[in-house]
């Protein structure tokens, strides 16, 4: 993910800040690099979870193993109200994702379908089963761009 990544406002509305939750559970609306750094390091509001699996339409479950942070983990962050700075970047890394796959599609319906299902130009993952780590988030981003360029992806 680049600078630049963070710092764009999305084409299509659905930017990764209104991916988990907006400004009501970030308490924020982060603009820059900085402040999304800032607001990793402090740790998202646990709302989060629950507003990325509405906008994706997948299950808490699903959302779990796409983050490797197991399921009980995530139960008890929302109990404590706020994710941990690791688990807040792999939260924001996913929403930023979902940005861009939104942007590349320019719909969002066909960017989750797309995101859920396998894709040969990922060895037959999923773009979301990926995003458990930097670099697969960085073969998913690199597939989208292939997509905007009109390569095969």
């Amino acid at each position: 993910m680049t600078t630049a990544t963070l710092a764009r406002e999305p084409l299509t509305g659905l930017s990764a800040a209104s991916v988990l939750g907006g400004e009501p559970v970030l308490h924020a609306l982060p603009r820059s690099v900085l402040e999304w750094i800032a607001l990793v390091r402090q740790g998202i509001s646990a709302g989060a979870v629950d507003a990325v699996v509405r906008v994706m339409g997948i299950g808490q479950s699903e959302l779990s193993r796409a983050l490797d942070i197991p399921e009980r983990t995530l139960a008890r962050r929302k109990k404590e109200g706020v994710l941990s700075s690791d688990e807040s970047g792999k939260m924001v890394r996913l929403a930023q994702v979902i940005e861009r796959a939104v942007e590349v599609f320019e719909d969002e319906r066909a960017a989750m379908s797309w995101l859920k299902n396998p894709n040969a130009a990922l060895g037959g993952s999923s773009p979301l089963s990926l995003l458990d780590t930097e670099l697969g988030s960085v073969a998913v981003v690199s597939t989208l761009g292939r997509i905007e360029h009109g390569v095969f992806a």
